[in-house]
């Protein structure tokens, strides 16, 4: 796996990374390594997560390059709500986190990376932390919706391959740049779509994600994307740098059931905490 700085004013990073030849990573420790990231930052202790990191380690925080002692991992989180996905081809994890209490309320996407050749070892963590000021922030009301939603593992005959899931992906995030980019996304009903704390859903079998797509398709487009995916939950984590909204920090999570869309979470982070289209 290698890791190369693209913007160095932004300090974003992208992977130029492959599967493993021989095997792939481990489920067991990459889900080990996302529960010591979660109980990091539960404890805002670095303690049980230190051991776990690679001498060239590297933390990154809504598309910075950070130090890790100085993030959101520093400060003790309650976690109401955690859920994470394991990408064996890749050797990586994303974890949702939603954290209400406090004066300071978080909902967190979290891609952590691990070398491949031993899947024990973190080499990147990789964090949207969005907070009061982020895009529809409401950490109460996302975990309110959250909570209804199924992400479990899905049976044999409704996964889809990789390719599918990261194709959707792609042509979701395109729709803002490409006007054809919508015929391609595997669009399913119902679907809900969670855009910080702004729900589509209305507990009906006719729900869509297709209201409130985009109309202008000359926007500036959503880049250096950085994937998890994981085919036995159906789901395909992009964190990307949202360029037409103030080049902000951005996570999209897509779920597809059945090869088609059923659920979009997203957190958006602006500089300053301050969004504007």
């Amino acid at each position: 796996m290698s890791i190369t700085r693209l913007i160095a004013g932004l300090g974003v990073i992208t992977l130029a990374y492959s599967a493993p030849l021989a095997t792939s990573c481990d489920r067991s420790s990459l889900l080990a390594a996302a529960d010591a990231y979660v109980a990091a930052q539960a404890a805002g202790k670095l303690d049980g997560l230190s051991s776990l990191l690679a001498v060239n380690f590297t933390y990154q925080e809504n598309n910075k390059v950070s130090d890790i002692t100085k993030g959101v991992l520093a400060s003790p989180l309650k976690i109401d709500h955690q859920r994470t996905i394991a990408d064996t081809t890749g050797c990586a994890t994303f974890t949702e986190l939603i954290s209400t209490a406090g004066p300071k309320p978080y909902v967190i996407g979290t891609q952590i990376r691990q070398d491949p050749v031993n899947p024990s070892v973190i080499t990147l963590i990789d964090t949207v932390a969005s907070t009061t000021g982020s895009w529809a922030f409401d950490a109460a009301k996302t975990l309110q919706y959250v909570l209804k939603e199924d992400w479990s593992t899905l049976s044999e005959d409704k996964r889809v391959s990789r390719t599918l899931l990261q194709q959707t992906a792609d042509a979701y995030l395109d729709m803002w740049s490409n006007a054809t980019a919508a015929d391609a996304v595997a669009w399913g009903t119902p679907c809900t779509r969670l855009e910080g704390s702004a729900y589509t859903g209305q507990g009906k079998a006719s729900d869509s994600c297709k209201p409130g797509i985009p109309s202008n398709h000359n926007q500036a487009p959503n880049t250096h994307r950085r994937y998890v995916i994981d085919e036995t939950v159906g789901s395909c984590s992009v964190l990307c740098v949202w360029e037409h909204m103030m080049m902000a920090a951005d996570s999209h999570e897509f779920r597809l059931e059945g090869g088609k869309l059923r659920y979009v979470h997203t957190m958006t982070v602006c500089p300053g905490q301050v969004c504007r289209l």
